[in-house]
C-alpha cells in the first residue's frame, strides 16, 4: 500500500479522532512515525486510530484533488489531507485493508 515517487513514500491513512475521519496522504515511511504522530498532535489530534488505505485507490477517486498534492511528492509537505467527509471516507474505503494502529497519551 506504498507508493514511491520521487524519491518519498506515499501512503494514504484514514484518521478517526474525536472529531470523525479525515483521509490523509503523507510523505512518512509508516503510519506509527513518530514524526507523523507529532505532526497530528501538532493540529490537535492526541488520540486517535488510523488505518491504511490503498493509494491506487485514492488516486482514482479523487483524481482532480490528487493534483494538490505535488509538494507531497516534491518533499515539501508531510501531510496533505485529501477529505474530511467522514460519510464519503467510509463509503469509499474498507477498514478491512490494514491493520490499525491506535495512538493515545
Amino acid at each position: 500500500m506504498t507508493f514511491f515517487k520521487g524519491g518519498n513514500y506515499m501512503k494514504a491513512v484514514i484518521v478517526f479522532s474525536g472529531t470523525g475521519p479525515i483521509l490523509i496522504l503523507t510523505s512518512y515511511p509508516s503510519i506509527d512515525d513518530p514524526k507523523l504522530i507529532g505532526k497530528l498532535k501538532a493540529k490537535g489530534i492526541n488520540k486517535f486510530v488510523s488505518f491504511e488505505v490503498p493509494i491506487d485507490q485514492c488516486k482514482a477517486l479523487y483524481c482532480k484533488c490528487y493534483d494538490l498534492i505535488e509538494d507531497l511528492e516534491k518533499g515539501e509537505e508531510e501531510i496533505v489531507v485529501l477529505d474530511v467527509d467522514g460519510v464519503h471516507i467510509l463509503r469509499n474505503f474498507s477498514l478491512k485493508t490494514s491493520t490499525p494502529f491506535v495512538f493515545e497519551e
